[in-house]
């Protein structure tokens, strides 16, 4: 079932948990989403960024994750839009059917220089008088998430200043809040020791205590999904991530998003690498796909358990859905 990403955003807020957001590109990988969402009884975000909207030359994705709801009613489904850059984008997603949309006001149309905060504000503001009349929920960005994502990003990590983000929701009331505080794009979050600014995101919530706020670049990058990458062949060194414990530590203060890309990545192409290796005269998409989609399947369980996620599905099933998006088109 696809839902405003207000309605779960919310549910997650009160009840202190965070729902995965999982990045997806082909139908192998929205159906090991949806398919983790229904054995864990969880709801989800399946993003879709400007790059993977090309890529799926636009209706492509549509479709999939459509059918994906069709397939799996009982689970509350959030389309979302990730990164988007700018407000003919988001007016493409809405047109699509997405029932969310991230503008992302922290930087240019080109991805490489950051914007001010009036120009950000400027922007997000156009951006909810779009999208409010469709029901559809605007996440927005402040401060600066480093790390490159679809060749888009900046190297170095502006963390984001607490009293700015109170000025900035204050003015343009968004239903959640992306906010910098040490996360970054990538398999190489770190150099050494993951260190997330929690102090300036429990500040952040003192300061906005009905917002629900959004990691990006949260991946962890675990080690045994990189060792299988290198041991058939591939060559990731000097990979970091996000602990998952600091992520829960997040997650009590306010943080209802966790958006997880890169170890969706690595997981599909060690699985994919180890069959080849295995089975080299093997040379049906279907049997190197099928254990991929298996391996982000099984990686996006343990998030959804590790984001408390589970089970909540259910209950996100019980709310008044035409009542509430009526709501939220005010």
């Amino acid at each position: 079932m696809l839902v405003p990403g207000k309605i779960v955003l919310d549910h997650a807020f009160q009840n202190h948990y965070a729902v995965g957001a999982f990045n997806a590109n082909n139908m192998e990988q929205v159906q090991a989403i949806v398919d983790a969402a229904a054995e864990t009884q969880s709801p989800v975000f399946i993003q879709v960024s400007r790059g993977a909207l090309k890529y799926s030359r636009l209706i492509y994705l549509k479709h999939i994750i459509q059918a994906a709801a069709e397939e799996h009613p009982e689970v509350p489904i959030v389309m979302h839009l990730d990164h988007g850059n700018s407000l003919a984008v988001v007016k493409t997603a809405i047109g699509l059917g997405f029932t969310s949309v991230m503008i992302d006001g922290s930087l240019d149309e080109s991805g490489k220089k950051a914007l001010s905060f009036e120009e950000n504000l400027s922007l997000t503001k156009a951006v909810l008088d779009y999208a409010r009349p469709f029901g559809v929920s605007v996440e927005a960005e402040l401060g600066t998430i480093g790390g490159v994502e679809d060749g888009a990003g900046v190297k170095r990590i502006h963390v984001t200043d607490p009293a700015q983000a109170e000025e900035f929701v204050k003015q343009a009331p968004v239903d959640s809040l992306a906010i910098a505080i040490g996360t970054s794009h990538g398999a190489t979050k770190f150099s050494g020791e993951c260190v997330l600014a929690h102090d300036v995101q429990q500040e952040i919530h003192r300061r906005l205590p009905h917002t629900p706020l959004v990691m990006h670049g949260s991946s962890s990058v675990p080690e045994e999904l990189v060792a299988i990458v290198n041991k058939y062949g591939g060559q990731m060194p000097n990979t970091k991530g996000v602990d998952i414990p600091q992520l829960q530590q997040t997650i009590q203060h306010g943080v209802s998003k966790v958006n997880v890309d890169t170890d969706g990545r690595i997981v599909m192409t060690g699985a994919i690498r180890k069959f080849f290796v295995e089975h080299p005269d093997k040379f049906d998409v279907r049997e190197y796909m099928g254990p991929a989609r298996d391996a982000l399947r099984d990686m996006i369980k343990g998030r959804m358990i590790a984001f408390g996620s589970a089970g909540q599905g259910p209950k996100i099933q019980q709310i008044n859905l035409e009542q509430a998006k009526q709501f939220y088109a005010r």
